[in-house]
């Protein structure tokens, strides 16, 4: 459009810029050709006419503006007359005008015109512009104006707004310096009405500055300024997520001594605030103020303070409320039905949860209130309540939709359970339904969590088949199952035929993807991919920086990480405290402490760290020797956390300041912590004593304790206790831990089953029986409740002790009651059975263990084979070892070794041969027991040179023969006359560094005496006593007499 404007005003020419002169001769020449010669003077390619007119053009596809007397226009529509815009003008075309000058004088003379039409015209879009162009000015009076026209004009404005206005006052740091800044624009001439300040306020907490935006609330109130209901509801949503009570009530407080009436919303939150922290009464007193104001609670309210009454296990106040609510005019919905099953099912009160079902049918529940609970249970992690939910759907002949079989089939898929998805899957598709790609998607996921790939790729050949198109999602799913079931290769061929299907890759796609390649290592291809998005129009979001930023951390890159954060700084995506974390652990690792520490400091400008944060970074810190500046972290963290920090909390991060420092660094902070009242329990000694007992360090252990205890006033708890005395138990130290326990007693600590059943295992290991009774009957008048693990060993120690009726007693007075036994139950009192010769009671009592529920192991039936092989039954033995086999109970290692020896013992060598290969064959390998007895049994049935064989082949295997080995072979090498052989094997033991024992002279002086050679074998008797072995009458036995 080419626009000629004439001024009769002198004024007009006093503002030319003449920067926009014109650049095209031709274009003046053709406009006098058409218009004729207006005269003037020609100044360059400016005329510049005597009653002051000025001509500007712009290229052809440019709006053109000039302000002057009068205006003659091409072909296209008049936008400016006499310097003004006409009237009509659309907001879109000022700021088409705005665009086209870059004079900000003109602009803003433009700008004020616009402002002053009967209709208001100017939008965010056109302020914002008309801000910019004067902040590039620096004309910040101005800048002032446009903010106040916004304001009379009632005119939106934005974030973008203020951070025209924050950068043209230099403030630094973006919106979160809202505070700070308003000062700076009242003294520049931007003061905020009150519309202004609820905006503001609101543009706050949606970035999640709730400290900033109760500081500008207070500015606000200070300047008699009354913020709205909304903002007043807001401010308290914030605060109240942020377990801020005292805040919420004041804000209540002023709102109301402001002449503002509180109205249901805002109650609703003060009672969904209180509940979630567990004050019940307060909560009751908000509602009961509702009631006094005339605002009563509406279904909301109820099934809030419903919520809270449950979540504080007061269930039966939670029914009575729900019942008066069901008096009143407000009736339950599905979330008060879903909130009531959902918690006193958890709570295990089935009778009331079939109550309110029972109610809740009353009400004539529809397919989507079914829907509602089959798709709650499901997502909740309850899928089984989901599924039992769809069939009493079914039973009251409602007929399951698409959806609610989407919703069952996600639970299956959740469960594992694919027979029934697939009956499901096959039920609808016969039933008429036709199945979704959500339908599709739950089917392949049953697939892939049973790890049937190839099946969910062929569900998606099926859609296509009945023209079910797969949407992103279910490609994004089996992009995600391929590649996690290792077929990356696949999965990339997945993803290039995306374009095929016409479906665009999203960014929960290259999130995939990126994954992927981040465990593989592959940290080029990452980078190329990410790079790539752009180029496909799917901007990264903050999973996306995480998943790269974790790649590149991993693989000490974390250099390349950060930068990789500032760039996502500039592409409008906030990082979150993952990423932090991320990054914090990349420097750890790579032993930045000083960048860590440094991210961290700028992640609370942004943030507040979590114990994730906390755990990631402090031992890294410690672990340099920066101890002080570790604590001030720790103390920073906890004065802004305050009783949010649990003790697994510090917990962890003791256990890993332990793993990366050391002990003793460990003990310095933990001390630390204690002396300044930080950390007031005994959770950071827990660890401390947990990892020294572990090294079997308990005497440094228990210094430990003694100072955090007795110097320190660190209360020990029951669990720092039982580690102690575990410690010393493990180290053979019974009487430091029964000092212990006795300690913790007078210290009013009492000791629970842990403590009762280390001890009692303690005395039975010592054979101290007796004690071990006392200790058992103390525990029961303490009123300390056994548990299985405790009748076990109680069983198994009267066992021991050739107590075994007793031990049956016990047995058949627990099963009487609720006692469940286990195979360590029936494991005792078999073995007695079998070695007291009760063989027929040993057999019923294994029976009974199907009884009772209890499958047998390989440790019940090791005892069987082992107990009726030694009493000669070697056939039932060997039966139930083939028993064992066939019930799917694979041998273990002893097992082979029990069957090898009974054999042996029976002279069965040859079966013993083959159950030693097949023991080989089984993939385990015999131990130097296992060798040993199967060397001695083909020894014993003078098959030496077989037992020899075995002998090199134990050797070979690396496996070292101990004394037995060589006096075996020695006595049966002796026995067979091969005398010189034993000599050479008894040498062999002598060089690998083994003392003959009376058994080894023994065997060389049997060997000799047989072989007839007396002198050698009076000669290895001197030898044996020069050696300082004392003979046995054995020894006399086998010297040759001497006549």
């Amino acid at each position: 459009m080419a626009v000629l404007i004439l001024s009769s005003s002198s004024m007009c020419c006093s503002c030319i810029d003449y920067s926009i002169a014109f650049s095209e001769q031709n274009r003046l020449s053709d406009f006098r050709h058409k218009n004729g010669s207006l005269g003037g003077e020609k100044f360059g390619t400016l005329r510049v006419f005597p009653f002051g007119s000025n001509v500007n053009w712009k290229k052809n596809n440019k709006k053109q503006v000039a302000f002057c007397g009068f205006a003659l226009k091409s072909h296209n529509e008049e936008l400016v007359v006499n310097g003004k815009p006409r009237k009509g003008s659309s907001s879109d075309e000022v700021l088409g005008v705005l665009h086209s000058i870059s004079d900000p004088i003109h602009a803003l003379f433009y700008f004020k015109s616009v402002g002053e039409l009967p209709n208001v015209v100017h939008t965010t879009e056109t302020c914002n512009h008309m801000l910019e162009i004067l902040r590039v000015h620096r004309r910040v009076e101005d800048m002032a104006f446009v903010f106040d026209l916004m304001q009379r004009q009632i005119i939106r404005r934005n974030v973008d707004t203020y951070l025209i206005i924050f950068k043209s006052l230099f403030i630094r740091g973006g919106l979160r310096q809202a505070p700070s800044a308003l000062e700076k624009m009242r003294e520049a001439g931007f003061v905020l009405n009150a519309y202004s300040y609820n905006g503001l306020i609101h543009f706050l907490l949606q970035s999640g500055f709730c400290k900033e935006a109760l500081e500008v609330y207070r500015r606000m109130v200070s300047e008699g300024l009354k913020p709205s209901l909304k903002t007043f509801s807001a401010l308290m949503v914030a605060s109240g997520k942020r377990r801020n009570i005292k805040t919420v009530m004041g804000l209540l407080e002023e709102m109301e001594s402001m002449g503002l009436r509180p109205n249901i919303y805002t109650y609703t939150i003060c009672i969904r605030i209180l509940g979630r922290d567990g004050k019940i009464d307060e909560a009751y007193r908000i509602m009961k103020r509702m009631d006094d104001d005339g605002c009563g609670p509406d279904v909301v309210t109820y099934t809030v303070l419903i919520d809270a009454l449950c979540t504080a296990r007061k269930l039966d106040d939670a029914m009575c409320l729900f019942t008066k609510m069901k008096s009143s005019s407000h009736k339950p919905d599905k979330v008060t039905y879903v909130t009531l099953l959902d918690k006193f099912s958890d709570c295990g009160h089935l009778d009331k949860v079939e109550k309110i079902w029972t109610e809740m049918e009353a009400d004539e529940p529809t397919a989507y209130t079914y829907i509602l609970l089959i798709d709650y249970h499901g997502k909740s992690g309850h899928p089984g309540k989901a599924l039992e939910t769809f069939e009493k759907m079914k039973a009251r002949g409602i007929a399951p939709n698409i959806v609610a079989c989407n919703a069952s089939l996600y639970s299956l898929a959740e469960m594992g359970r694919l027979c029934e998805a697939k009956a499901m899957f096959n039920e609808l598709k016969s039933s008429g339904l036709a199945p979704d790609s959500v339908t599709y998607n739950m089917m392949m996921k049953c697939y892939s969590k049973v790890g049937q790939v190839d099946e969910a790729i062929k569900l998606l050949a099926e859609m296509s088949k009945v023209q079910c198109e797969p949407d992103v999602i279910v490609i994004n799913s089996l992009i995600d199952t391929l590649y996690k079931a290792g077929r990356v290769e696949e999965a990339w061929q997945m993803f290039c035929r995306m374009e095929e299907m016409n479906l665009a890759p999203t960014v929960v796609t290259y999130n995939i993807l990126l994954a992927g390649l981040g465990k593989e290592g592959q940290i080029q291809k990452a980078l190329q991919l990410f790079e790539s998005m752009n180029g496909h129009g799917c901007s990264p979001n903050t999973i996306t920086f995480n998943t790269l930023l974790d790649c590149l951390c991993k693989n000490d890159e974390v250099d390349l990480a950060l930068k990789m954060f500032y760039k996502m700084t500039t592409m409008n995506c906030r990082p979150d405290v993952l990423t932090f974390n991320t990054i914090i652990h990349g420097f750890i690792k790579q032993n930045q402490i000083k960048n860590a520490i440094w991210l961290f400091h700028q992640m609370k400008k942004l943030l507040r760290p979590d114990h994730v944060t906390l755990c990631t970074l402090l031992p890294g810190v410690i672990k340099s020797g920066q101890i002080e500046n570790g604590f001030r972290i720790t103390e920073d963290f906890f004065y802004q956390v305050g009783s949010n920090i649990d003790r697994p909390f510090w917990e962890d991060v003791m256990g890993g300041i332990l793993t990366e420092a050391g002990t003793e660094k460990a003990i310095l902070f933990g001390e630390r912590l204690v002396c300044r009242a930080i950390c007031k329990d005994d959770s950071v000694l827990i660890p401390i004593i947990k990892v020294l007992c572990k090294h079997k360090k308990t005497s440094v252990a228990q210094n430990v304790f003694v100072k955090f205890t007795k110097e320190l006033g660190v209360k020990p708890t029951l669990k720092v206790y039982n580690l102690l005395i575990g410690g010393f138990l493990e180290v053979h130290n019974v009487e430091v831990a029964w000092n212990l326990f006795e300690e913790m007693k007078s210290a009013g600590c009492a000791p629970d089953t842990f403590t009762y059943n280390s001890l009692i295992d303690a005395h039975g290991k010592s054979g101290k029986i007796n004690e071990l009774f006392d200790l058992y009957d103390e525990m029961l008048a303490r009123g300390c409740k056994p548990n299985t693990i405790t009748y076990n060993m109680v069983i198994s120690n009267l066992v021991k002790s050739n107590r075994l009726d007793k031990a049956m007693d016990l047995y058949y007075n627990l099963v009487s009651g609720d006692f469940s036994p286990t195979p360590c139950t029936f494991g005792p009192l078999i073995d007695g059975l079998l070695k007291s010769g009760r063989l027929d009671d040993a057999h019923e009592m294994f029976d009974g263990m199907v009884h009772y529920g209890c499958r047998p192991n390989s440790a019940i039936y090791n005892i069987l084979v082992n107990g009726f092989g030694k009493l000669g039954h070697v056939d039932t033995a060997c039966e139930f070892f083939k028993r064992m086999v066939k019930e799917g109970i694979r041998p273990d290692l002893k097992s082979y070794t029990i069957l090898v020896d009974i054999l042996c013992i029976a002279g069965r060598v040859d079966d013993a041969l083959h159950y030693f290969e097949k023991l080989k064959q089984a993939g385990l390998d015999p131990d130097l027991v296992a060798y040993n007895l199967m060397i001695n049994g083909l020894g014993r049935s003078q098959r030496t040179e077989e037992a020899l064989s075995l002998f090199h082949e134990m050797q070979n295997r690396g496996i070292v023969p101990d004394l037995y080995t060589y006096n075996s072979l020695i006595l049966n090498l002796g026995i067979v006359g091969m005398i010189e052989e034993a000599g050479k094997i008894y040498e062999e033991l002598q060089f690998i560094g083994l003392k003959p024992n009376v058994f080894t002279y023994n065997a060389l002086i049997r060997g000799y005496t047989l072989s007839g050679n007396s002198e050698l074998a009076y000669g290895i008797y001197k030898k044996m006593m020069v050696g300082g072995c004392d003979p046995n009458t054995g020894t006399f036995a086998q010297l040759p007499n001497q006549s």
